[in-house]
């Protein structure tokens, strides 16, 4: 089992000493009747796993019309949409918008494979857990113009592309839409309100290529997912957004190491059981511990949730056994909040959607 593994082979005794509250001999059954139905209600509503496949295909193929629509941009939806976890104006819809012309690689990797029109950029992880500095490995014959106005010289005889200064500069390009009221700026988040209902988070991004960094992530010993979902996700690749680590003096330079579609692409593989246990856990973020927790956030349960997918044989998550599963999210997520493991370290158990290494959880 991988490090942190968290266990959940015990015997069924075990699992009883551990949540005498549900599984004694006296509430087992009581626990998996109440579990059926809770689960049943929320497919009848909004949750089962037909609607929650409409929903991602509905939102793919919206960001196709969107993307043909565009020169210089590939649009993609990510967070609870893409995951098919919400309603329509459930909660706010995060884009990713990812500049063309455009790749960020890990050390290593060759630029001359890469086509002359678009600019390199090699990644530089010696900064903090989950981000990067990306200094110019090779420039493009026509070179974006917010490119431009992002680069400068760290002293050393390096042209590093800044954080800060792509946000500045796509900040003057901002469109005129009588539809959209544009808000303040929100780490590299740009949140705007369309027609006065839709809440949209518009993050820009580049591309990244960093197979090292995926395949040791796909190496690990898991449950779950299976060989082909594993692959899946190390050929969708990785993004880095504008925004630094939060307490470098050096932010200004970094970048955040993203894996949204990968991360999707898990979320979209857990069962029904598991997808529901997600959804009722950031219902009780939301509802009960907001804005007390505010450290806590949709990427710490997603984290939870893929730990529990990854160490346990998917058999034990089914209809009847939704409590259970909710209860330990709950215990886990105690114990987050008390040790506050929130560190990018893969030392710690919770470390959130980038380990140190810049790798997704599962």
């Amino acid at each position: 089992m991988a490090e942190g593994a968290t266990g959940y082979t015990e015997s069924e005794t075990e699992r009883v000493q551990r949540h005498p509250s549900l599984y004694n001999r006296h509430s087992r059954d009581y626990a998996k009747s109440v579990s059926l139905k809770i689960s049943t209600v929320m497919t009848r509503l909004w949750c089962g796993e037909e609607i929650r496949r409409w929903r991602v295909e509905k939102y793919r193929e919206y960001d196709r019309i969107l993307t043909s629509e565009q020169s210089d941009v590939t649009i993609q939806t990510a967070g609870s949409k893409a995951e098919g976890l919400t309603c329509f104006l459930e909660s706010d819809r995060d884009m990713f918008y990812v500049l063309k012309g455009v790749l960020c690689v890990e050390a290593g990797i060759n630029p001359h494979t890469i086509p002359n029109d678009i600019d390199v950029f090699k990644m530089d992880t010696r900064v903090y857990p989950g981000h990067c500095r990306l200094l110019q490995e090779r420039p493009s014959h026509t070179r974006r113009i917010v490119i431009h106005h992002a680069l400068c010289e760290n002293g050393y005889g390096d042209v590093l592309l800044r954080s800060s200064l792509l946000l500045d500069a796509l900040l003057t390009l901002q469109p005129t839409n009588l539809s959209v009221v544009l808000h303040e700026q929100a780490g590299p988040s740009r949140p705007g309100t369309f027609k006065g209902i839709l809440n949209v988070d518009k993050v820009t991004s580049l591309r990244c290529h960093c197979p090292r960094i995926l395949q040791r992530w796909a190496a690990r010993p898991r449950h779950w997912p299976p060989l082909l979902i594993v692959q899946k996700v190390v050929l969708l690749g990785a993004y880095v957004t504008p925004v630094g680590f939060k307490g470098s003096k050096n932010k200004h330079m970094e970048w955040r190491i993203c894996f949204n579609t990968g991360e999707a692409e898990l979320v979209n593989n857990l069962n029904d059981t598991q997808a529901k246990v997600y959804v009722i856990l950031k219902m009780i973020l939301k509802d009960k511990l907001k804005p007390n927790y505010k450290e806590i956030t949709s990427y710490v349960l997603k984290n939870i949730i893929l730990w529990q997918a990854k160490n346990t044989p998917q058999t034990e998550f089914h209809a009847r056994s939704l409590l259970y599963w909710l209860h330990d999210g709950l215990r886990e997520l105690r114990t987050v909040i008390e040790k506050k493991q929130l560190l990018y370290d893969s030392r710690e158990k919770f470390n959130g959607s980038l380990w140190y290494e810049g790798c997704i959880t599962a």
